[in-house]
C-alpha cells in the first residue's frame, strides 16, 4: 500500500484513535481492495474514470485507485470534505 504525501498530511491530522481504525483498515484493504465485508466499507465510486474506490471507516473516507497488484491512497478526509 502506498501513501500519497496529501494522504499522509491528512492523517498526520486524524486523533489518534481514528488513526488507529483508518490504519486497520488500511489493512484490510491490503488483503482484498475490490470486496466490501466487516471492517472494510469499500465502495467503488461512481463517474470517476480511472476508477477510484472509498474506504468508509466512521465519519473518515480514504480514497483511493487500484494500479497493478498495488493500493494508492490519495486522500483521507471527514466524509461532507471528502468528495469535493
Amino acid at each position: 500500500m502506498v501513501l500519497s504525501q496529501t494522504a499522509l498530511k491528512h492523517l498526520a491530522e486524524v486523533g489518534a484513535k481514528d488513526e488507529a481504525r483508518i490504519r486497520r483498515g488500511f489493512s484490510q484493504l491490503e488483503a482484498d481492495p475490490y470486496r466490501p465485508r466487516p471492517g472494510a466499507d469499500i465502495k467503488k465510486l461512481v463517474g470517476v474514470d480511472p476508477p477510484l474506490y472509498r474506504l468508509r471507516v466512521g465519519d473518515w473516507r480514504a480514497l483511493f485507485f487500484i494500479e497493478g497488484n498495488q493500493v494508492k491512497v490519495t486522500s483521507i478526509r471527514r466524509r461532507e470534505n471528502a468528495y469535493d
